[in-house]
């Protein structure tokens, strides 16, 4: 049906805040030959439930500097405010919510009125149901009247339940279904419910001229939302690995420490929870099912107190009704009601009577697909399912709903039906972020622009010419093969555009994981410039995105940003190449996380030469050598420079002690392939191992001199390879004459000895200041891991530099107990297991030199278990011939 009826129409329906940004980014997005058909039977659009009220009392609960619609212009509802509202207003002022509906029906009606864009259809009417007509939908209207369309959205958000209302009340006029579409009568009135609903209700029922009447609030756990503090506390990150927990009672605990150790940092509970906000969705959605419900049944209603706040003149003014006995609050359900005479008797739980004149349903929206009639009958259809936990509908990642059509016709949800993934889907910061990515989704499925832009290896668009493409894509291929020449790749990407935003962004991601000579931050820059002035495909917005809040954030919200990017385009193989620890980078994930994230790839990329060698590495990682030998082995025969490949089996060969067959190996592939190899020192670093294990010292210092020391290798590498080597060598007691480190210390990137970036980065420097015997710089970079926002830094890297300062000072005993005691913690460093043994190594030194050389014999006798080692055995056999001290 290409060309037929419907084939330019988008139908989105609900006109609430959610669909309606969603309509003007379409219009805008679409071209003037598309039709976006905004269907709800409201006469208001762009209010909805939320910003349907027109009380000033009624106020936004999150401050005006926190209601942008648009995800990369923060301050787009603050300024709007200073133009049509008040120019008084503040950035951490709560505006009235109807100004908020103001808001985005205005955004609807510039979209609409710029030429070039496409046509707003705005239709008054109820969608009966959507049914598929071959790859277009048939948008049923009540009346009878239908719109073909090519895609359709969803977002009719939830609608309040009343199941709750004892009978003889539901139906009746003394039930306000409703409180937002209803008028409230006069007398006194039983509130069910005391969330947010209810202290707008209260609020609007003890208005002027109605001080008489008296409110009377119920709720099972008698909870009242919880009031904003101002000024705002900054957000304090989650623990890292977080989100790798998958029970409730686990996820309850962890929270629970967040928040006691946020209260006791900070003095704000408030904090702790903001700082849950970039990783709830992860949360949720780690749970299993049971789980979910089980939140739900325990830990919702005291999330929602905490997490929905109001803002404090709104809280001073519930107060003052509550202290002049106007508003009265109980502890219950409702559990009978009859009529007497011109009232209601209703009973609450324990026998309570009250009379009343109504009773006011504010329990806010019923979130399954049986409260709306819409969604009941495309659930018979196929078209949805009910989501997680029995909330919402089911939706993918990028927000296309889960059921019998394929995923190739549009049909998108977003805001409250999406709640049963995301959890968290009603505030504004949730749904700015799904109606532009929504709105992106239908453009690229209807405008067709993967086919006429150029893409990359894996068939994700490029906004660019197909110069700057192919010029891009080699730079690509070059960080697949870990090969050198793929930042100036991508440099010369941006000469041929510099209008060219994903290779600006990808500048600045590597040269931040990288510690480049280059500034990220220019790059980081010239993306953003690049981006407001082109339309980019949404994959290339979310890494931007993701990007900028990696480099601009701390680290577990920088990390969760690219992981969550991830999740979304997985086919994004440079965002997985940072994620996943390798020869390239320490990393964003570790242990079980990495094992999680790489083989939850293997759908997305099959037999993929380069997703083999990533998959080798983590199969190494579980000492599983022989899957990791055979996944290598094939990656290798497909791409024979495939440098992940060869560093799997480089882990293979040193961790089953096969050191000689693995260092002809590798030296024969360095002389090779590894020509091009981007961190060649890294395998020389692999190289120099099995030499060393071997006790062949002339070799390991010639091939130090040769391939390893400065100005061979600079940068990051000179600290995790060269600096580590050293160290090694001298708690090994390998290395003859002094060390020498000052080269490799001031070859590093700037700043990274005492401010590193990450975890593993730190680790490093740790390393390097020890290997040039620099006590007072290992002082300072302890101070400054326990003043770091990543709990790792604090946990890990400041007692590795305490003890290595300890070693460096002659306390080899305090500094074994020190290291001994941190063993355990060592992989939140990320990184493998052969870079982290140096710090075993370091164990056994100073245990032996310290005299307890029982203990270090046991950690010896432990490795050797583990492989064949000439040097460990080397060094226990002294280590027994050795007579311990008094």
């Amino acid at each position: 049906m290409r060309g037929g009826e419907g084939d330019c129409t988008v139908v989105v329906v609900g006109a609430g805040a959610a669909g309606t940004l969603t309509a003007s980014h379409l219009v805008t997005g679409l071209s003037q030959r598309y039709r976006v058909v905004l269907v709800d039977p409201e006469e208001t659009t762009g209010r909805g439930t939320a910003y349907r009220t027109t009380d000033p009392r009624h106020l936004l609960n999150v401050p005006a500097s926190g209601m942008s619609a648009f995800v990369r212009d923060p301050e787009h509802f603050f300024r709007w405010v200073r133009r049509h509202h008040d120019a008084s207003t503040q950035p951490q002022d709560f505006v009235p919510r109807h100004v908020y509906g103001s808001y985005v029906e205005s955004l609807l009606e510039t979209a609409s009125e710029y030429p070039g864009n496409a046509r707003l259809e705005r239709r008054h009417q109820v969608v009966e149901t959507v049914d598929r007509r071959g790859d277009r939908f048939v948008v049923r209207l009540r009346g009878g009247e239908s719109v073909v369309a090519r895609a359709v959205v969803l977002a009719t958000g939830s609608r309040p339940g009343t199941d709750w209302a004892p009978e003889g009340l539901a139906g009746t006029t003394g039930l306000v279904a409703d409180p937002w579409r209803e008028p409230l009568p006069e007398g006194d009135l039983l509130l069910v419910g005391t969330g947010l609903t209810m202290v707008d209700v209260a609020l609007s029922a003890a208005g002027s001229g109605r001080e008489g009447r008296t409110l009377h609030a119920v709720s099972r756990h008698g909870e009242l939302p919880r009031t904003h503090r101002l000024p705002t506390t900054p957000a304090v990150p989650p623990p890292p690995g977080i989100t790798r927990v998958t029970t409730l009672d686990e996820l309850s605990r962890v929270v629970a420490d967040h928040v006691g150790a946020t209260v006791a940092e900070t003095g704000d509970w408030r904090a702790a929870l903001d700082g849950l906000r970039p990783v709830t969705a992860q949360l949720w959605q780690g749970l299993c099912d049971e789980g979910k419900r089980g939140f739900l049944r325990q830990h919702a209603r005291t999330w929602d107190v905490h997490r929905h706040r109001m803002p404090p003149v709104t809280a001073a003014r519930l107060a003052e009704l509550d202290g002049s006995g106007r508003l009265v609050h109980h502890t219950g359900t409702l559990e009978a009601a009859r009529r007497t005479g011109g009232a209601w008797e209703v009973t609450l739980t324990g026998g309570e009577v009250l009379h009343v004149d109504a009773v006011v349903n504010c329990t806010g929206p019923v979130g399954s697909i049986a409260s709306d009639p819409l969604l009941s009958r495309l659930a018979r259809t196929g078209l949805v399912r009910p989501g997680p936990a029995g909330l919402g509908i089911d939706t993918a990642d990028d927000g296309r709903v889960t059921g019998v059509l394929p995923g190739s016709m549009p049909f998108f949800a977003l805001g409250a039906l999406r709640r049963g993934n995301l959890w968290e889907s009603t505030a504004m910061p949730e749904i700015r972020e799904q109606t532009y990515a929504v709105a992106q989704g239908v453009v690229r499925a209807l405008h067709g622009e993967t086919r006429r832009r150029p893409t990359d290896t894996y068939g994700l668009t490029l906004t660019t010419g197909r110069a700057a493409a192919r010029a891009y894509d080699d730079a690509l291929g070059r960080l697949l093969r870990l090969q050198d020449g793929v930042e100036d790749g991508l440099r010369h990407a941006v000469e041929l555009d510099p209008g060219f935003a994903q290779a600006h962004a990808a500048l600045a991601l590597l040269g931040h994981e990288w510690g480049a000579a280059g500034s990220w931050r220019r790059s980081l820059a010239a993306a953003h410039e690049a981006a407001a002035d082109h339309h980019l495909d949404d994959r290339e917005v979310s890494f931007l995105d993701a990007v900028t809040t990696r480099l601009r954030t701390d680290e577990p919200t920088g990390a969760a940003a690219l992981l969550r990017h991830i999740r979304l385009f997985p086919r994004d193989a440079l965002a997985v190449s940072v994620a996943v620890p390798t020869v390239a980078f320490g990393g964003l994930t570790s242990g079980r996380q990495t094992a999680d994230l790489v083989e939850g790839l293997g759908k997305t990329y099959g037999d993929d030469w380069w997703y083999a060698g990533q998959l080798a590495f983590v199969r190494q990682d579980q000492e599983r050598w022989s899957e990791a030998e055979a996944l290598s082995a094939y990656a290798l025969s497909v791409e024979p420079a495939s440098g992940h490949a060869v560093h799997a089996r480089a882990h293979v060969f040193y961790e089953t002690g096969r050191h000689a067959e693995g260092l002809a190996w590798l030296d024969g592939w360095i002389r090779t392939c590894g020509r091009q190899a981007q961190h060649r020192s890294h395998f020389s670093w692999h190289a120099a191992l099995h030499e060393l294990v071997q006790g062949d010292l002339d070799a390991v210092h010639r091939r130090y001199e040769r391939e390893l020391a400065p100005p061979v290798v600079t940068g990051s590498r000179a600290l995790v390879d060269s600096g580590s080597l050293l160290w090694r060598c001298h708690v090994t007691g390998t290395w003859s004459g002094p060390l020498p480190a000052e080269a490799v210390t001031a070859a590093a990137p700037d700043g990274w000895l005492i401010t590193p970036p990450t975890a593993f980065a730190a680790m490093h420097a740790a390393l390097g200041l020890a290997a040039r015997g620099d006590a007072v710089g290992l002082a300072a970079l302890r101070t400054t891991s326990l003043a770091h926002a990543d709990a790792t830094f604090r946990d890990v890297v400041a007692p590795l530099a305490r003890a290595l300062q300890l070693v460096v000072e002659g306390d080899l005993a305090t500094a074994a107990d020190h290291l001994e005691a941190l063993l355990p913690r060592l992989t939140a460093l990320g990184g493998s297991a052969a870079q982290r043994e140096v710090v075993e190594d370091t164990l056994v030194h100073a245990l032996a030199g310290s005299g307890a050389t029982e203990r270090a014999a046991a950690v010896l006798d432990g490795r050797l278990a583990r492989r064949t080692s000439p040097l460990d055995a080397r060094r226990l056999a002294d280590l027994r011939t050795a007579s311990p001290r008094p």
